[in-house]
């Protein structure tokens, strides 16, 4: 199973977002984890890596199960975890361009209707509009379109 780690900075009520090439979608900076490197880790390099810069104070916002499948009920063809970062401020300019992609501020409210995933719109909007930590499973074809979504929210503070 494959773990991804993202990052997204919200910043003055935008986001820093990359456009991918390949469906000119829109992402939070991120990738693969490497073998024993822990969550925040991968999620600070792999932003730094992709975006010039670093992120200050990240903190988890999410942890999801992503599940490529045919139908609902035919066995999954491929799976991975991904935890979602947020960070409120970073330091340094962002490059303009990468190998991955381009990098663009957007207004926060933009979320809601850029072309995306849309377990990403999910798990992006929540991270920039909510409290605590949201679990959730989201299961996709292998052409990216949502079959399924399963989200559960835990609020900080949250003892019940």
């Amino acid at each position: 199973m494959q773990r991804i780690a993202n990052l997204l900075v919200l910043k003055n009520d935008y986001v820093l977002l990359l456009k991918k090439p390949r469906r000119n979608w829109y992402v939070a900076p991120g990738g693969k984890m490497n073998p024993g490197e822990s969550i925040y880790d991968a999620a600070v390099r792999e932003f730094t890596e992709e975006t010039g810069v670093q992120p200050i104070h990240p903190h988890l916002k999410g942890v999801y199960t992503m599940v490529i499948t045919d139908s609902i009920e035919k066995p999954t063809k491929d799976e991975w975890m991904l935890y979602t970062f947020l960070a409120r401020d970073l330091s340094g300019t962002p490059f303009e361009k990468t190998a991955e992609g381009i990098l663009e501020w957007h207004p926060v409210e933009s979320l809601r209707t850029l072309p995306m995933a849309e377990g990403d719109r999910t798990n992006l909007l929540f991270a920039a509009y909510q409290s605590g930590i949201q679990y959730g499973t989201f299961i996709y074809t292998e052409e990216f379109k949502l079959l399924k979504e399963e989200i559960q929210n835990s609020l900080e503070g949250d003892v019940t």
